[in-house]
């Protein structure tokens, strides 16, 4: 854990709790430095955007008579532990250590005899991490297809009650629609929680619509939820709808809204801005035609 911790996202950028489990199956040596390796592994499988990966290894000693006689091992046995008079584990990624832990059997240690175990586990570490690159060279994009996931944007906390809407009808149409859930803090952040990512992004497109002033030249889609003589009323998302006048649905005149339109109809329009009475336009054959 305190090897990975000097890696792992802040909240911010990983708004997740995250639970590794290493289970040993046989050892022969130092299983808390494979530990090390093999949850750096999971981590970027994972899809959790650690800042480097991270590997472990061990050194152990040999020591004779005097200061002089010594041996350093490298990636010691589980006899060589046994026997040797250290065990000193170094994790880190290629810029440095992240954690140290050392067990020794002696009164101390020499300072020519830390220099070379560092010296020798920094080199195991960085081939140790060359061959973990081969096996996965950085973190997935994405949490797992069927991972829980979130997204967060800030919205205006001005805007707070309109998503929520009256009664909370704006907020529960969006998360029945979606199959999401919704965290909203009085500071304006929202949180949207679900497993589905492409639901995730239909309410999270729908909170920004619901947040974001009519602009002119703005491209929409919407739906068409109510068909009036004069026009048709769309609806972008829960509580945001807008009216095409007949003059805007079609380039050639129309008798009938209906004879273009019909109810459910999901058209893309452009905002043309206020008309003289103030209310904002809409139009469908002023829609670009790359839009």
């Amino acid at each position: 854990e305190r090897a990975l911790l000097p890696v792992l996202p802040s909240e911010a950028e990983f708004p997740y709790a995250i639970r590794t489990v290493s289970e040993t199956f046989e050892s022969n040596g130092s299983t808390s430095q494979a530990s090390v390796c093999a949850s750096s592994m999971s981590l970027m499988a994972a899809g959790v955007p650690i800042k480097s990966a991270v590997a472990g290894i061990s050194a152990g000693l040999v020591t004779g008579e005097t200061d002089d006689d010594y041996l350093v091992l490298t990636d010691i046995q589980g006899l060589e532990d046994f026997f040797g008079d250290m065990d000193f584990k170094v994790a880190g990624t290629h810029e440095g250590i992240t954690a140290i832990q050392m067990d020794i059997k002696i009164h101390g240690l020499t300072r020519p005899i830390v220099e070379e175990a560092i010296r020798r586990t920094r080199e195991a570490r960085l081939f140790i991490m060359e061959v973990m690159k081969g096996a996965i060279a950085e973190p997935r994009k994405e949490v797992g297809k069927y991972a829980p996931k979130i997204i967060r944007i800030q919205i205006d906390p001005a805007k707070i009650g309109d998503v929520v809407g009256q009664r909370g009808k704006t907020i529960n149409e969006i998360i029945e629609r979606t199959g999401v859930k919704i965290h909203i803090t009085d500071d304006g952040a929202v949180s949207v929680c679900g497993v589905d990512a492409d639901a995730m992004q239909k309410a999270v497109e729908m909170i920004r619509i619901i947040t974001t002033d009519f602009k002119e030249g703005q491209i929409l889609t919407g739906t068409v939820v109510s068909i009036k003589e004069f026009g048709a009323f769309l609806e972008f998302a829960p509580g945001k709808e807008g009216m095409v006048h007949i003059s805007k649905i079609a380039k050639e005149r129309i008798n009938h809204v209906e004879d273009v339109l019909t109810l459910g109809d999901k058209v893309k329009v452009v905002c043309l801005g206020k008309d003289k009475m103030g209310r904002i336009s809409f139009s469908i054959k002023d829609v670009p035609a790359e839009a």
